[in-house]
This record gives C-alpha cells, sequence and structure tokens, in this order.
C-alpha cells in the first residue's frame, strides 16, 4: 500500500510540474498553487474511479443484467453527471475556499474556552495511525450520510431536488452522479464543513470520498448481485441499494391510499456504505428481489422529470417552485 501511495504521489507531482504549475503561472494564479496541486490529485483519483467503473463493474453488468438497456440517450446523460462530478473540482473549491471561514470559527469558539472535536486525539497511541483514523471517519461520514439521505426524502422541498436522482429507469453504473446540481451543492458543503471541522486532513478527505464513491458506482449499476445472508448485512449491495430505488417502495414508506396521489415519504435501505443503520434505526429490507426503478408520480401520472442535463436541472428548479 505504501508502494501504491508513493507511485500515486510521484504521478500527482510529475502532473502538476509538467502541466498545472506552468497553466497556474500563465493565468497568473500562482497564489493558489496549494489548491492547484491538491486538484491535481483530485483529477487523478477521479480518472481512476472511471477506469474501474469501465474496466471492472462495467463487464459484470455485462455479465448479470438485471434489466435490458433500452433508453441509451439517458444513460449517456447520466455518463455526462459522472464526468462532470467525479474529477472532484466543485469539492475541492468548496473544501479550500470554506477552511479559512472555518478556521476562524474554530478560533472564536476556542478564544471562549470551547474545543472542537478532533477524532485523531481521541484515542493516543491509535487514531494516529492514519489507517486507523481514516476508518474511524469514514464511519462517521457513513453515519452521517444515513442521516443526511434520510433528509433529503423527509423534507418536501429536499426530495424535489432529491427525486431527480430516483428518476432513473435505467439504472446503471453511471447513474450515482445522476442528481441536481443544487442538491450536490448542499452535500457537499456540509461534508466540507463536516470535514473541517472534525480535522480530516485533505488527503483523508479524498480517500474517503473517492473510496466511498467507487462503492455507489457499483450499488447503482444495472446488476444482478447480492453479497449473501451475511455479506448483505456487512456491505450495501446492488440488490440492497436497488431496493432503495424500486417504484413507490424505496422512496415511500405509506403508499397512498385510493383516489391519492401522493404517499408519505421515507422509504428503505438509505445506507451509503453500511446497512447497519437501516438495521439500527428499523429502515433495512433485505428481500432478495430486483424491482422496476423510479418514481411513482412519473410511472403512473407521467411527471416529466427532463430527458437530458439542462431540461432535468431546469424541472428540478421548477418542482422546487411549484412541487406537482
Amino acid at each position: 500500500m505504501d508502494a501504491l501511495l508513493e507511485l500515486f504521489s510521484q504521478v500527482q507531482s510529475g502532473l502538476f510540474e509538467a502541466l498545472v504549475q506552468p497553466a497556474m503561472f500563465g493565468l497568473g494564479v500562482a497564489g493558489f498553487l496549494d489548491q492547484g496541486y491538491a486538484g491535481t490529485g483530485w483529477f487523478l483519483v477521479g480518472v481512476m474511479q472511471l477506469v474501474a467503473i469501465v474496466l471492472v463493474i462495467g463487464p459484470l453488468q455485462r455479465w448479470r443484467p438485471v434489466d435490458a438497456v433500452s433508453d441509451q440517450a439517458t444513460v449517456r446523460t447520466d455518463i455526462l453527471y459522472t464526468l462532470i462530478h467525479r474529477p472532484g473540482l466543485f469539492r475541492l473549491v468548496l473544501f479550500f475556499s470554506l477552511e479559512p471561514l472555518v478556521d476562524d470559527a474554530m478560533g472564536a469558539l476556542r478564544a471562549q474556552g470551547l474545543h472542537t472535536l478532533q477524532l485523531d486525539d481521541l484515542w493516543p497511541g491509535v487514531t494516529d495511525n492514519p489507517w486507523i483514523s481514516m476508518l474511524i471517519y469514514l464511519l462517521v461520514f457513513d453515519f452521517l450520510n444515513y442521516w443526511y439521505h434520510r433528509a433529503q426524502h423527509h423534507f418536501g422541498w429536499w426530495w424535489q431536488l432529491h427525486s431527480l436522482h430516483h428518476a432513473q429507469r435505467q439504472m446503471t453504473m453511471w447513474s450515482d452522479n445522476r442528481n441536481h446540481l443544487l442538491d450536490d451543492l448542499l452535500h457537499d458543503l456540509f461534508f466540507a464543513v463536516v470535514a473541517l471541522a472534525i480535522g480530516v486532513a485533505p488527503g483523508q478527505f479524498v480517500a474517503i470520498v473517492a473510496f466511498t464513491q467507487l462503492s455507489e458506482s457499483l450499488q447503482h449499476a444495472n446488476l444482478r448481485v447480492w453479497f449473501g445472508a451475511v455479506g448483505e448485512r456487512l456491505w450495501v449491495s446492488p440488490r440492497f441499494h436497488r431496493l432503495h430505488h424500486s417504484v413507490g417502495f424505496g422512496h415511500e414508506t405509506v403508499p397512498p391510499r385510493a383516489g391519492d396521489t401522493k404517499a408519505v415519504r421515507g422509504g428503505h435501505n438509505f445506507g451509503v456504505l453500511f446497512p447497519w443503520w437501516d438495521m439500527l434505526f428499523g429502515t433495512a429490507d433485505f428481500s432478495l428481489r430486483f424491482d422496476p426503478t423510479g418514481v411513482r408520480n412519473q410511472v403512473e401520472q407521467g411527471v416529466d422529470y427532463g430527458r437530458g442535463f439542462w431540461s432535468q436541472q431546469w424541472r428540478g428548479l421548477q418542482r422546487l417552485w411549484s412541487p406537482p
């Protein structure tokens, strides 16, 4: 592992010195070289994820697909979302633009005798091991992701944005990043603040985000796979997460009564990496089935969530202003 990290560092340094640094000097933004170096790392991690998606998850989809993909256009739109999101520039800008603001806030708290939580200091002699501290951060982020995801389903205005993610009826390995940009902004803003507040190093933050995203790409894959009775309870599988996208089940707690058009929002299987939180808080469903995906009002009432990138973004804002 150390050898791989060293190789990554060498490639990052070489790419930065050969291309990024000269470009930044040429554009007159040499004052942001640290951010440029970090951005080079984000870009490399994004490229590595794309390679893994194509070379590993892609063959798995062809091996055991749930559905025959009949709408290639909507899959191409999901690929565009992935290419926009995975290089990490958006999250990088948030992280570094927030860092001085959060540092000032933490300084003000310390001046008042209040101290922020630095998870690295919780268990001296153990948490100073970078791998152990990163595992702790991973657990913390996944716990927060579970509740963040539930909030996206619970609050009506938030669901109008998040429902774009659920409106994909041809789920594939590219579908994870199919989100409204405003929804992405809120998500990345929240977790960038959390990362800075609990002392996550930038390199660890990149690793946690990249690892989580790659797992989510597998979970969204058009893949008829489950991890067995034990494995399903240790890690979120494509089957477990597909139930979360099931029409009228994954995004609803109580279906609508006869004559009604709305259900009680909620659902099942909100976990991002670990199903433990769903099991602990009563939202887990381990039914061994692979349902059609989508949103009830899209399927039953023909609500249009948009075909292309810009139409999906615009209709998301329309739903926010005037919910269907």
